[in-house]
């Protein structure tokens, strides 16, 4: 009781605190979003031609017709490196906020981008010491 009354004194607790009608817009968006999907994959499949024949049924990619066995293992070097790229496309992500914001940041967030960017850089010299982007 003490503790709620106090908070509720404090200006930037005030605009902090939300209600469940401030979650209203973002729930009538999500709702619309798959509102609009669901109707969209029913209205095709009711609205789309349905002729099937030999022909049209078989595996087609790319203008080529499909030869043999699409379930052939692929090796663990072209999933590692799928990963690793991926995860450094996410790391240089963070690097727009921090380009936007130089100025405001100041030096503490240039010295912070510094340490973010040599662990990063750790992080990559590990992966090629340890060979994972070398493809045999």
């Amino acid at each position: 009781m003490y503790i709620c009354s106090y908070f509720t004194k404090i200006k930037i607790f005030r605009y902090m605190q939300s209600t469940q009608h401030d979650y209203l817009p973002i729930l009538m968006q999500a709702g619309l979003a798959v509102g609009f999907v669901v109707a969209t994959i029913i209205g095709s499949s009711f609205l789309g031609p349905k002729r099937h024949s030999k022909n049209k049924d078989k595996n087609f990619e790319c203008g080529i017709e499909s030869v043999g066995n699409a379930r052939i293992p692929f090796s663990v070097k072209y999933f590692l490196v799928a990963i690793l790229f991926v995860l450094f496309d996410v790391e240089v992500i963070f690097l727009y906020p921090w380009a936007v914001n130089f100025k405001e940041l100041g030096v503490d967030g240039m010295i912070k981008m510094v340490i973010f960017m040599l662990l990063l850089l750790v992080g990559f010299f590990y992966i090629i010491k340890k060979k994972a982007l070398e493809w045999e």
